[in-house]
């Protein structure tokens, strides 16, 4: 099987690299507008050889976008226009309701498997890439009723390689539930930042004090802007309404330290221990 990662980054080099380790490809074919990512991907050695998208199209068997999703949203169509009834493409976006609208009437809608893996790094990058990155995480597949069963049985052949759970959604369900248990906690990781880089002036002191645990809430801060903002952009109703809420959380607590209100403040606490039961 030929493949081609379109956008050589972090997801798309851990796939690459997770397949290869594998023996699962025959060839990897990378497509990136970025020509030091290229480089990069073939001196790691998780592709092959470097082609044009639409070079890309005619020599692979699969096409696996891992670019940012308002790329994906822009180049999805054009792709389906030009492939064959026999070739499978599948993105890695973490927004679906959006791109699943731009081509539900395509004609080769069914070549088409949508599928975002819940698993990632604050690194971006050819040299960020990971060949265990997927391993015990989660795929999500969205609308896979709407993908041919052959298109679907290849996109799970090679999930299956990357040793993940799965699980299905639809769109709209995806996009909700993702803003919950991923969106927010990124926005809150750069406010973070931003907070105690407006209020200690001093970097030395900062990097002197912080223990593992501030580090581990705002190392999100270190993610790639260009990989966020379309993705805020594209959730923006659903991302807007769990920041609602994380904002009134914020200011309820604000308001319990006003009054001194310490007893209500250690219920608050106590409650949110209840997280427990899911995340052990």
């Amino acid at each position: 099987m030929n493949i081609a990662i379109v956008g050589v980054g972090l997801i798309g080099g851990s796939i690459a690299l997770a397949l290869k380790n594998k023996d699962f490809v025959t060839k990897v074919i990378g497509v990136d507008k970025d020509e030091t990512n290229l480089t990069k991907a073939l001196n790691i050695g998780f592709i092959d050889e470097v082609q044009s998208l639409n070079e890309a199209i005619k020599h692979t068997d699969v096409l696996i976008l891992s670019t940012p999703v308002d790329v994906i949203c822009n180049i999805l169509p054009d792709i389906l226009d030009k492939i064959n009834d026999q070739q499978v493409v599948m993105d890695m976006g973490s927004t679906k309701e959006k791109l699943l609208a731009i081509i539900d009437k395509h004609p080769k809608r069914g070549r088409f498997v949508a599928c975002h893996p819940m698993a990632g790094t604050e690194y971006s990058g050819p040299e960020a890439a990971l060949p265990n990155l997927f391993s015990g995480k989660t795929m999500i597949y969205c609308d896979a009723t709407n993908s041919d069963e052959d298109a679907f049985d290849i996109a799970e052949s090679i999930i299956d390689q990357l040793e993940m759970n799965t699980v299905f959604m639809n769109a709209k369900e995806h996009d909700i539930h993702t803003a919950y248990v991923s969106h927010i906690s990124h926005i809150t990781s750069f406010a973070l930042a931003l907070t105690v880089l407006e209020k200690e002036k001093s970097q030395g002191r900062i990097f002197e004090l912080a223990s593992s645990g501030f580090e581990s809430t705002v190392r999100l801060a270190k993610s790639s802007a260009d990989m966020w903002i379309p993705i805020f952009k594209q959730n923006r109703k659903n991302v807007m309404d769990v920041l609602a809420e994380h904002i009134r959380q914020l200011q309820n607590m604000q308001n319990l330290l006003e009054k001194e209100d310490y007893q209500s403040f250690y219920k608050l606490i106590k409650k949110s221990n209840k997280i427990k039961r899911i995340l052990k």
